[in-house]
């Protein structure tokens, strides 16, 4: 089972503040600025030559994403290793308000499965899917 760590969240104290800063001053790539509400924003930069990412925004926790192809395996086998994972939970919306539902994403979209654990020290992981192969 490959995990791929793609992303870290951060904690910012203001959001376009640390925006710039990424962005203008360290020259990291903007992938993503969504904010479908007040409660709810993510902004996610990738340094150069980088293949894992950096997130933080508003209405959701600090983690780390390690991407799997099958969400469902992923999480058995980490199971059957002894670590305690979530139930697997996936994004409720196609434009994605920050709103979860149980069970994987009906359809396996790239990136709307999940599941958490946490380490020995609390930090949070999430698993998330991409590259599920329907019919293998």
């Amino acid at each position: 089972m490959d995990l791929r760590l793609e992303v870290e969240t951060i904690a910012v104290r203001d959001v376009d503040r640390a925006l710039a800063f990424y962005r203008d001053r360290l020259g990291f790539r903007l992938d993503v600025d969504y904010q479908p509400h007040d409660g709810f924003r993510i902004v996610q930069l990738t340094p150069p030559g980088s293949s894992c990412s950096l997130q933080f925004g508003v209405g959701f926790g600090e983690t780390r994403y390690l991407v799997v192809e099958d969400i469902a395996l992923a999480r058995q086998q980490l199971i059957d290793n002894g670590v305690l994972v979530g139930t697997i939970r996936h994004k409720a919306s196609a434009d994605w308000q920050g709103d979860l539902v149980d069970g994987v994403d009906p359809d396996r979209r790239d990136y709307a499965s999940f599941a958490d654990f946490q380490d020995p020290d609390g930090h949070r992981w999430t698993l998330q899917e991409r590259g599920f192969k329907v019919g293998e």
